[in-house]
């Protein structure tokens, strides 16, 4: 391949990374690989690009443990380039995957985003509308397609601590977007709270709801979930209206 495409992939793949890092909070490491060559280039198009992150943290301290994706026969505005720019001229398809881990997911779970969600609402327990608090979130992946939650819960007005345990199995709605917890099955507690429990079922689903994945210009459809031992991967498909670059 001649060297001045060589210097033009690099220079794209550099204005990609800065573009993609500026979305996140933060990134251990992230690698976007853009093939073509000078006489495709020209005319605005482009064989390939993909994407690969790890420890990549979004928008609510929500961390990715890996990013992939890949995009083929990509079509862009040949004058962006000029400006170190990857313009779409149309918008493309790409194939994406996403690992999350246990940790990733705990630190979700306690961050202060979720904690000031919780803490907004008020929830009905036995028959008074009161504000709750969680004290300390422990998400599990024990495998066999099931997630696992024990969580201790303060009731704000009354100091009252309450513990909620449950296991589910996690399913992706029909438009690939929200995720819903499937075969609930209640821990050994001696009090049951249903509001408690619903409570902490809404803001797990919250918490892996797909949305929470999307960069600018990029939309996420999740076609598959596996909850394995220890890390949750889903495999989707992304509608990419543009490549943030710097």
């Amino acid at each position: 391949m001649p060297e001045s495409s060589g210097l033009g992939e690099q220079a794209l793949n550099k204005a990609a990374e800065i573009g993609l890092s500026s979305q996140l909070d933060e990134a251990e490491n992230l690698d976007v690989n853009i093939k073509t060559d000078p006489l495709k280039l020209v005319q605005g198009q482009v064989d390939s690009v993909s994407v690969e992150g790890e420890g990549l943290v979004m928008r609510k301290d929500l961390r990715m443990e890996e990013l992939k994706m890949q995009m083929t026969d990509v079509a862009i505005n040949p004058l962006s380039v000029a400006f170190g720019k990857i313009e779409l001229s149309q918008p493309t398809e790409a194939n994406a995957q996403v690992v999350l881990t246990e940790a990733d997911i705990n630190r979700a779970f306690n961050s202060e985003y979720v904690r000031s969600q919780m803490q907004s609402q008020k929830i009905h327990f036995n028959g008074q509308l009161t504000t709750i608090e969680p004290q300390n979130v422990d998400f599990r992946l024990p495998g066999d397609g099931k997630i696992a939650l024990n969580a201790s819960i303060k009731l704000v007005e009354t100091g009252e601590n309450h513990q909620v345990a449950f296991s589910a199995i996690p399913q992706i709605s029909p438009n690939g977007k929200t995720v819903s917890l499937e075969n609930v099955e209640y821990g050994e507690s001696e009090e049951i709270s249903p509001d408690l429990t619903k409570a902490l079922i809404d803001e797990t689903s919250e918490i892996l709801n797909l949305s929470n994945f999307d960069l600018e210009g990029m939309n996420l459809q999740v076609r598959q979930l596996r909850a394995e031992v220890g890390k949750l991967t889903l495999q989707a498909e992304a509608y990419i209206e543009q490549i943030p670059s710097a």
